[in-house]
């Protein structure tokens, strides 16, 4: 057990963190996390569906007609800093110097780094002969000049539209306007960093009336900020508590895992979660808007079906038919494993174990062809209590000396693009307390530093990992056209980033 002093009692208290807390993840340093128990990958067929022109059409037609039952919002974590874009240009790496100075004219920000130039009495065509390359890249990305390098990606512009162009996060507002709309309010949420807020409120506001006349719609914005109370504790290297040069407890941030905190507070039936570096031009998205409703009109029919079975497992009056039927849903639709020793139980053991498997939030996530992409995968895992689900799995969760969980890894058909649509509330109306369905035990500890001195930090379970990791899980084929991440600020010069 690890004493606290009377002075860490009250930080804890200041942050919302329990002692309990604290000890726990002490304990999860002492012994580590478990890696995924892969069983196989999901493929079409087999854990991914994939669906053919008719059937696209019929579920967009689904959503169309449907969605003004439901209360909407498109959810977007954007608390990022766009450091980690920069990160070759910083380190005036020659080859993304090239590429960045190469295509300089074509960036959507280049108007506004030739105006800050000016106003230092500088021609930036003249400075790109003379190959002054270290300045132009100094006044983008540094405090005296447009501090790209300090702000979060929401706020950097993306793409250029003739004169004009468009910030990351006004890309999501033009999309929240065609899928994440009633016919007259468009609901989102950004989820961003404290000391952020006051400028991306201040930004919001200033061209929210903008698209509001273009879409004629009024836009609902909600901010949060990632809790202090979802901090995780900082150890040494022999994992006790690490405290700084005062002598207080270090915290560091939980990872976007601790997100699902913020999820749960929206108390809203539909969420669309995408990343706010995901967005596209205007002329590339109408595929983009085709697959959202094609994943949102699939949770639309597969929900209305599971309510009414539960409607029926509550009402407990069920035929040994309509119990089957109910197991089918479950089984072929709902991809939820039916143990075999489900076969042996009476009638109201079998009711109790459907009421209890489909009474969950469910996720319809899209998931892309593998093109070599970084991010986790879509695959069928076991846990420790012997239950086989569908689970989206990071690298970091594999254990890459495991000769047979490395090649189930590399076989993996499909990635994620972190692109769903969740449904947090229950048949009766009541929002799910999301923070019942984490998977504790798939967080992911790092090395890191702090005053010259070595430390371990503790990432919870990620959002769309350990945290939904027992959600009913959908996974949907989906083209890649709708996968355009920015990791690099080279990215954006990519065909589906260009105006």
């Amino acid at each position: 057990m690890t004493t606290f002093s009377s002075a860490d009692k009250q930080q804890l208290e200041t942050l919302g963190i329990s002692a309990q807390q604290v000890e726990n993840q002490i304990v999860q340093f002492k012994n580590g996390f478990a890696f995924s128990d892969l069983i196989a990958p999901a493929t079409i067929g087999k854990g991914i569906v994939r669906f053919n022109e008719k059937e696209i059409n019929d579920l967009v037609r689904q959503f169309n007609e449907d969605r003004k039952y439901y209360d909407i919002i498109k959810f977007v974590p954007a608390s990022g800093a766009a450091s980690r874009m920069f990160k070759d240009l910083y380190a005036m790496k020659p080859e993304a110097v090239e590429t960045f100075i190469k295509g300089i004219h074509n960036f959507a920000f280049f108007n506004d780094l030739k105006c800050q130039l000016q106003a230092k009495g500088k021609d930036i065509e003249k400075m790109l002969e003379n190959k002054e390359y270290q300045e132009i890249v100094d006044t983008l990305l540094n405090a005296d000049g447009m501090n790209y390098g300090n702000l979060p990606k929401a706020l950097l512009k993306f793409h250029k539209y003739g004169d004009s162009a468009r910030l990351a996060m006004e890309e999501h507002l033009v999309e929240a306007a065609e899928y994440s709309n009633n016919s007259e309010v468009a609901k989102l949420h950004f989820t961003v960093s404290q000391e952020h807020l006051d400028i991306f409120k201040k930004i919001v506001n200033y061209v929210l009336p903008k698209y509001e006349k273009q879409f004629g719609i009024k836009y609902e914005i909600g901010f949060s900020v990632q809790k202090p109370s979802t901090d995780t504790i900082a150890v040494d290297m022999n994992n006790e508590p690490f405290r700084d040069k005062d002598g207080k407890l270090v915290f560091r941030p939980g990872g976007h895992g601790a997100l699902i905190q913020n999820l749960n507070d929206l108390h809203k039936e539909i969420i669309f979660i995408k990343n706010i570096d995901n967005v596209v031009p205007d002329r590339f998205k109408a595929t983009t808007y085709e697959y959202k409703k094609v994943l949102g009109g699939y949770l639309f029919r597969l929900q209305q079906q599971q309510f009414e079975y539960l409607e029926m497992l509550d009402d407990g009056n069920v035929t040994n038919e309509e119990l089957n039927e109910i197991t089918a849903f479950a089984k072929d639709k709902l991809m939820i494993d039916i143990p075999d020793f489900f076969s042996t139980y009476n009638e109201i053991e079998k009711i109790d174990f459907l009421y209890g498997k489909l009474n969950r939030p469910m996720r319809v996530c899209g998931m892309v062809k593998n093109e070599g992409e970084p991010g986790g995968g879509p695959y069928f895992t076991r846990n420790s209590s012997d239950e086989i689900s569908l689970q989206i799995v990071e690298s970091s969760q594999i254990d890459h000396k495991n000769e047979k969980q490395e090649a189930m890894f590399r076989s993996s058909t499909h990635f994620n693009p972190v692109d769903l649509v969740c449904a947090t509330q229950d048949f009766k109306g009541n929002s799910f307390n999301l923070p019942d369905y984490v998977d504790p035990e798939t967080g992911f500890i790092s090395m890191k530093s702090k005053d010259g001195k070595d430390l371990k930090a503790m990432e919870l379970p990620g959002l769309w990992n350990g945290a939904m990791a027992d959600w009913i899980t959908i996974f949907v084929e989906v083209p890649i056209l709708t996968f355009n991440p920015v990791k690099t600020v080279n990215d954006l010069l990519r065909e589906t980033h260009q105006g």
